[in-house]
């Protein structure tokens, strides 16, 4: 497997998964789109799919890790980080590509949003204040939920132990079955129990963080939400950003040590 292979993969199987996955999350939240609110299922579902797609799309190239979480744990149970650097690439670049076609696909649903005054306040409820503008410009503007994850409960502590704790599932599972002939990522064949295990947790672990469980499939969109021409999108939040990256990537490393220990 060429460093190419892994690159180019990487990158088409990335963009799926957030193109896929950023998409239901566009189409449960935008105004003007046929499935605005069809709720918290849609999401968890929609996201299990688009991994599903995803792996079987990329699986062939670069065996579908797809998250640097994945790539993290599968180094430190071979004891081999040679790649580390050209699977995360790919995985950072596909992830935004994957949120910038949904931009695309979405466009008229994003300007309708963001322009009707119900969502974002007429001039009467805008901020007055100096500090009331510098948090509305800093925090979640109202469709960055499309693009990156954030808590219902703002507490850097739990939020990171739930990343954690969803990412030790995951990968774990990953660990565990389905990897491919070459033993190098999630193959074809363990491709519809991940996505079974993604919607699982989703539906178990997802509601106090939204599960970002992937480093990639946070930081790539919110990187892109930021430099989208969106009107009155508000802010990236980047203080929570640092979250859904620290703690998938803790949550590979424990999920390997644990493989490891209880698997090998």
């Amino acid at each position: 497997m060429s460093s190419s292979d892994i690159f180019i993969g990487e990158t088409i199987g990335t963009a799926i998964l957030i193109l896929l996955g950023g998409g239901v999350c566009a189409a449960v939240t935008l105004k003007a789109s046929k499935a605005r609110n069809a709720g918290w299922l849609a999401i968890t579902f929609g996201w299990g799919f688009a991994v599903l797609t995803a792996v079987y799309t990329s699986a062939p190239l670069s065996g579908a890790h797809l998250n640097p979480a994945v790539t993290l744990a599968l180094a430190i149970k071979d004891k081999d980080f040679s790649n580390v650097p050209v699977y995360w690439g790919g995985q950072l670049l596909g992830a935004m590509i994957g949120a910038a076609l949904v931009w695309v696909a979405y466009y008229g649903q994003f300007h309708a949003h963001l322009t009707d005054k119900e969502i974002v306040g007429g001039p009467g409820a805008q901020a007055t204040t100096a500090k009331a503008v510098e948090a509305q410009e800093k925090g979640a503007g109202p469709v960055l939920g499309v693009f990156s994850t954030g808590p219902e409960i703002r507490n850097a502590v739990q939020n990171l132990l739930t990343e954690i704790i969803g990412t030790v599932v995951l990968v774990l599972a990953v660990l565990t079955q389905g990897l491919n002939d070459k033993g190098n990522g999630l193959g074809t064949l363990g491709a519809l129990i991940t996505a079974l295990v993604v919607v699982s947790i989703g539906l178990s672990l997802g509601g106090p963080t939204g599960y970002a469980i992937n480093p990639a499939r946070d930081l790539g969109p919110r990187i892109v939400h930021a430099l989208l021409p969106l009107p009155n999108k508000g802010g990236s939040d980047w203080s929570y950003a640092w979250v859904p990256v620290v703690g998938p990537l803790v949550g590979g490393a424990i999920a390997a040590g644990i493989y490891n220990v209880a698997f090998a």
